[in-house]
């Protein structure tokens, strides 16, 4: 079977159900704190400032955030946001795509983890960034994370993650991959070995992300009128650089 024969997007459809297992929300806590800090430097201490997660996913990262602040999330994927609502009681979910969605409010912050990765053009993260710039009060924050970088992205990684919660026992390898070094897209394949009382199944998916220079991106986003600064963390779960596109809308 080649690469492109594999379905797509399966992990965040019918395979949703194994995302708390590849990536369980307390291993979020040390990056949700570098999030955390950037908000309360930029918009103060004290209240409960609003903010607004664009691809919130299964709402991992949102968990740590939503004790401090008044939290609305928007995913295109009902199984995510089925996800989110179990892990985020309470919260304001809406369906929606972070390039077109318009809730018509403003928010103090707006936040776009590991979804901006999935952005396959320069039109792309443009209307995206006009999407945060749209939900943002003048003055309020917004900090994106691209995963990856053209001009520090080496190929082929792998990973192997094993997890156990609830009766059910997965093994996931994911390798990730340039297939055609003249675009802008990467390509990660993952095999999902999945152990509960039925015995063992394997599943396959494929993610295509994109990869752009980091000047791609920051200058997209001043363009939508932010202030830009990119702020490095050193992440003790990672052993690449951890950075945080930060911008202040002017």
């Amino acid at each position: 079977m080649k690469s492109n024969e594999i379905a797509v997007g399966r992990l965040y459809d019918d395979l949703a159900h194994l995302v708390p297992l590849v990536s369980p929300p307390a291993e979020y806590a040390e990056e949700a704190a570098c999030w955390r800090g950037v908000l309360t430097e930029k918009l103060g201490a004290g209240g409960r400032p609003s903010l607004l997660e664009l691809g919130v996913g299964g709402g991992h990262n949102l968990s740590h955030l939503t004790r401090a602040y008044e939290a609305v999330g928007v995913d295109l994927s009902p199984a995510m946001l089925e996800l989110c609502r179990r892990r985020n009681p309470g919260v304001e979910l809406r369906r929606g795509d972070m390039r077109s969605v318009r809730l018509g409010r403003r928010f103090d912050a707006v936040l776009i983890h590991d979804a901006i990765s999935y952005l396959l053009s320069a039109q792309d993260i443009a209307a995206t960034f006009a999407t945060a710039a749209a939900h943002l009060r003048p003055g309020g924050v917004l900090i994106a994370c691209p995963d990856n970088y053209a001009e520090s992205f080496v190929a082929p990684q792998t990973c192997q993650i094993d997890h156990a919660a609830d009766g059910v026992a997965l093994t996931y390898f994911e390798y990730l991959h340039d297939p055609d070094p003249t675009d802008n897209a990467i390509e990660a394949i993952m095999t999902f070995f999945i152990r509960d009382q039925g015995g063992l199944r394997v599943e396959l998916d494929r993610h295509v992300m994109g990869l752009f220079p980091r000047a791609v991106w920051t200058e997209a986003m001043a363009q939508a009128g932010f202030d830009v600064e990119v702020r490095p963390f050193a992440l003790s779960s990672l052993d690449r650089p951890y950075e945080l596109l930060v911008g202040v809308l002017r």
